[in-house]
């Protein structure tokens, strides 16, 4: 499901409607919403840690990142988002962002003015749900990026961050699970992983040599999913796909 200039809210909506029952008064109210569109290259910020946003970000097109930083300047990313995501929900109920929010491919956002958002939610209380489930979604991929990098091995963390990857993408109607490009770069990955960009290529390399996965570049092909999920310990009930 290709995004549409015609219609941005329809991979949201999409999205949505996998949460909660949404009805025509629903998905029109999500349309009328005021919204401008801003197109970014890759590695540009969205949102900084510290700001006081007025505005939500929708991703339209690309992939984007959240992350958070040391005093010392090293980087953790703690979710890779795509079209369909709104990356900063909390900031309806939240003054200052807590974390920073970059691009990580060219992308295409549409911006929200939050109080717009509130003011649906009270007149929409289905579209609060899906909003407030698709919320406890993200808590729940944060405690599993919590476990992968801290009591994984280092090929299973690769294995399972494209197994979560692969089954995203799949749901949100973007492509095949079995087959796509990542947006990533190795040192994004290590940046989620926990490693060095070096270490995440030598587990590349390891997953294709167990014959699970075939690589070309960024192109990457599952070859054996069930041995993949084996290899990344992914246990896909923490996505909540049947919400």
């Amino acid at each position: 499901m290709a995004p549409n200039n015609d219609d941005p809210f329809k991979l949201l909506i999409h999205k949505l409607e996998r949460l909660a029952k949404l009805d025509e008064k629903d998905e029109a109210a999500i349309r009328t919403l005021p919204f401008r569109i801003v197109r970014y290259t890759a590695g540009q910020h969205l949102v900084h840690e510290g700001d006081r946003p007025t505005d939500c970000c929708l991703l339209l097109e690309g992939f984007a990142c959240r992350y958070k930083l040391t005093n010392s300047g090293a980087r953790q990313i703690v979710s890779f988002h795509m079209a369909g995501d709104i990356l900063d929900l909390q900031h309806l109920m939240l003054a200052r962002a807590d974390h920073s929010v970059s691009t990580i491919t060219d992308a295409v956002v549409a911006w929200l003015p939050a109080a717009n958002i509130r003011e649906m939610l009270t007149r929409h209380p289905v579209i609060n749900e899906a909003l407030w489930r698709d919320s406890l979604i993200d808590a729940s991929i944060f405690r599993e990026w919590v476990l992968n990098v801290g009591r994984r091995d280092a090929k299973a963390r690769v294995a399972h961050m494209l197994c979560e990857f692969a089954a995203r993408r799949e749901a949100a109607g973007l492509g095949s699970a079995e087959r796509f490009e990542l947006p990533m770069t190795q040192e994004q990955i290590a940046d989620a992983t926990g490693m060095t960009p070096i270490h995440v290529n030598r587990m590349l390399h390891a997953l294709a040599e167990d014959g699970v996965i075939a690589r070309d570049k960024r192109s990457v092909q599952i070859l054996d999913w069930e041995g993949m999920q084996r290899a990344g310990d992914f246990r896909p009930a923490y996505l909540h796909a049947a919400a």
